[in-house]
């Protein structure tokens, strides 16, 4: 069964407390972060992180096509895709599991017990980030790629 995007108020809640963002840590040889010093002092970008940004978001526009054609390709769900014990039970009642497939962010809210976790869902990807608790990530250990 392929999931669909919620758009409940309870999604809207878990829009307002999760993150717009993620913190990655990169490391950058010193000529290169030499380069974006000289830009950031002659006012081309605010800071360090403007310019990295602006790059990330300069290649990600240059391989648009490349990335939508994967998306296609792999039914990924573009943007959040939230599970909630409700959802999860009317899987488990209907007798079928679910192939979460996400590019952005995968969640599962912390109502949701482990056992029921593993019962309903049969794999998880997610190209981003991946939200649920500790013991939800253990149940579905062998199932996250």
């Amino acid at each position: 069964m392929a999931p669909t995007p919620t758009t409940s108020p309870a999604s809207t809640a878990l829009r307002s407390k999760v993150p717009d963002s993620e913190k990655i840590t990169i490391n950058l040889g010193f000529v290169d972060l030499g380069h974006i010093d000289l830009l950031v002092s002659e006012g081309f970008y605010a800071n360090r992180t403007d310019f990295i940004r602006t790059a990330i978001r300069n290649q990600l526009s240059a391989q648009n096509e490349a990335v939508r054609q994967v998306v296609a390709r792999k039914m990924l769900v573009l943007g959040l895709q939230r599970f909630g014990r409700a959802e999860l039970e009317a899987v488990q009642a209907a007798g079928q599991t679910l192939e979460i497939r996400v590019l952005g962010l995968a969640s599962i809210d912390d109502d949701v017990p482990p056992a029921l976790a593993a019962a309903t869902i049969a794999s998880v990807t997610v190209l981003g980030a991946f939200h649920a608790s500790a013991a939800v990530k253990a149940a579905l250990a062998g199932r996250i790629g």
